[in-house]
């Protein structure tokens, strides 16, 4: 009789057991252990030479834990994308799986949808797969797919949710898109001003010693060869200085006070705060609007909405809008109070709860502004592409110009002028 080693989940303590059982068929081990009490959620027959349970467990979750078995944006939205057009066709939910899994070239998602096809092979809800990899899959996720489930229409909240994915990750793309320009411009720049200070300066300052025997050198030329010296003596420390810095304000960074002082500041920051405040408005429509269609309740829509925002500003107003929405009150009005929300946004959400179509009209807004976001986007980038330049520009040219003006000295001397 074949050995098997399976995981499974303790229906009555929602512990994970890891362990080996013997049985005549895989339907039999899993009837088996069902009686017992738990919910297999990974089941294989294990070679002769397989190590025990435990061991086999401790190194499956210390593989999982370095691998991190994620997802990309990217995967997700795919997967979401075609298994939605194989439950329209037709395809039962477990080949669908299946089918995915054995077209997935990446081994760790591919294990992510293994895991998902055996929970749904077993008797469980997609739904329950999908909370047991929540590296993956959000909540949002997750809470789009249960609705569905519940409704019977999970391949048209599978097509809302692919389309609201694809259409977030381009709007996060544009924004990034526009941040990588200037970065790369400025790491270009960095590098070019530290090999003229670190290399060529240095030469030029002992020409300065040896030909012109003392004399005084202009202001700019000292203040050049000051920072040539620094940097040339301390590099390797400024390195480490610098690195330590950028850690210590990561670490900052995530503190909830820094978090919202730095979501005033951007929100602040001229033409930036025009992007940032459109695209976040763009994902909170979308969200909200997809949630709504898929037949969410406004409360836990409107919560889940709040926890995908990733600003501190933003789910402020969201509690209290949960809080007077819960009292009575209309979306409309509860956003109309809040000066986050340009005026349009709960103008357009008023229409759509009178007239009974606020998802569509949700996304409607989610759409108008993901285009002002991409036109916003490509007026910066047209504007800050020349900007850049001159500013490269100026700083290498500040170096150039502090090392030719003692030349001009050197020259009229060696010219008898």
């Amino acid at each position: 009789m074949p050995t098997y080693t399976y995981t499974s989940i303790q229906a009555h303590s929602g512990r994970m057991i890891r362990g080996r059982i013997r049985g005549g068929s895989r339907e039999l081990v899993v009837a088996a252990l069902k009686s017992r009490g738990e919910l297999p959620t990974w089941l294989d027959e294990a070679s002769p030479n397989a190590p025990s349970g435990a061991e086999q467990g401790w190194a499956v979750t210390a593989l999982r834990g370095f691998r991190g078995r994620r997802g990309s944006p990217g995967q997700v939205a795919w997967f979401t994308r075609q298994l939605s057009t194989l439950l329209a066709s037709g395809l039962p939910l477990l080949q669908s799986l299946d089918l995915l899994a054995r077209q997935e070239r990446s081994a760790d998602f591919r294990s992510v949808l293994e895991s998902l096809g055996e929970m749904v092979r077993t008797g469980g809800a997609l739904s329950s797969g999908l909370e047991r990899e929540p590296r993956v899959f959000d909540r949002l996720y997750v809470n789009l797919v249960k609705a569905g489930e519940a409704s019977g229409l999970l391949d048209t909240v599978l097509e809302r949710l692919a389309r609201f994915l694809e259409k977030s990750a381009r709007l996060k793309g544009r924004v990034t898109a526009a941040m990588v320009y200037p970065l790369v411009v400025g790491v270009v720049a960095s590098l070019i001003v530290v090999a003229l200070t670190v290399f060529v300066v240095p030469k030029f300052e002992q020409l300065f010693l040896s030909q012109l025997h003392g004399r005084t050198l202009p202001g700019l030329t000292r203040a050049v060869l000051g920072i040539s010296r620094v940097v040339s003596a301390h590099g390797a420390s400024l390195l480490v200085g610098a690195v330590m810095a950028g850690l210590f304000a990561f670490r900052l960074s995530r503190s909830p006070t820094v978090r919202a002082a730095g979501d005033r500041w951007i929100l602040r920051f001229p033409g930036v705060g025009a992007v940032v405040l459109r695209a976040r408005v763009a994902r909170f429509a979308r969200t909200l609007g997809t949630l709504l269609a898929a037949g969410v309740p406004i409360l836990q829509a409107l919560a889940l909405t709040r926890a995908s925002t990733g600003s501190p500003r933003l789910q402020r107003v969201l509690v209290e809008t949960e809080r007077t929405v819960e009292a009575g009150e209309s979306l409309a009005a509860s956003l109309a109070r809040a000066s986050t929300f340009p005026p349009v946004v709960p103008a357009m959400i008023e229409v759509g709860e009178t007239t009974g179509k606020l998802p569509e009209m949700l996304v409607r807004l989610a759409d108008i502004y993901d285009e002002e976001v991409d036109q916003t986007v490509m007026t910066l980038t047209a504007l800050l592409e020349p900007a850049l330049i001159v500013a490269m520009a100026i700083v290498v040219g500040t170096v150039v110009l502090a090392l030719f003006l003692p030349m001009v000295e050197l020259i009229k001397g060696l010219s008898g002028g």
